[in-house]
């Protein structure tokens, strides 16, 4: 194990049931429809990318680069780099590795929204539901997560450690110098 991490919390193949559940229920829930998924750079590109694998659905797909945090910590402000889909009369599927204060969904919900999407739903890997500030919740949720800072399969810290394919507890040393 990596000489930074405390743990493994999530390995491989639980990773793999988890996305599993979630694309099962996203199968369901769009069998008559055509959904465009919306995700989240940079973290949710492995969540999103085995997910859509699984999907049985006609549907498209889709980025924005949005980022709030700075390091460890939450800035409390969001900002959006380039990009922003259009989401006009379509039914939209948020993708994001963490739910964790709720700062990025619920703006981005809003924005989608305000222009004019049909119907929107949040699907995220993890819920990190100690860390909520905002009031807003996932549709899809592939499990619940301990209130530690976590890294791997997409989350980071200062974008190191996105590449393991497991997620883990990063060591308090490592972003508490």
């Amino acid at each position: 194990m990596n000489k930074d991490l405390e743990k493994i919390i999530f390995d491989e193949k639980q990773i793999d049931n988890i996305i599993s559940n979630v694309s099962s229920k996203i199968n369901n829930d769009y069998k008559d429809k055509e959904p465009l998924f919306i995700g989240l750079l940079k973290g949710a590109i492995p969540f999103m990318t085995d997910l859509v694998k699984k999907i049985n659905l006609k549907c498209f797909v889709d980025y924005i680069k949005v980022s709030s945090y700075n390091g460890s910590e939450s800035t409390g402000n969001i900002n959006i780099n380039g990009h922003i889909p259009d989401v006009k009369d379509k039914d939209i599927i948020i993708i994001d590795d963490i739910l964790d204060t709720g700062l990025t969904l619920l703006n981005l919900k809003t924005l989608f929204e305000n222009n004019g999407a049909k119907s929107i739903k949040i699907a995220i890997l993890l819920d990190k539901k100690d860390g909520r500030k905002y009031n807003i919740e996932a549709d899809y949720i592939g499990s619940i997560c301990p209130n530690e800072f976590i890294v791997g399969y997409g989350l980071d810290y200062n974008d190191k450690y996105r590449n393991l394919p497991y997620i883990a507890i990063l060591k308090r040393e490592v972003y508490c110098k």
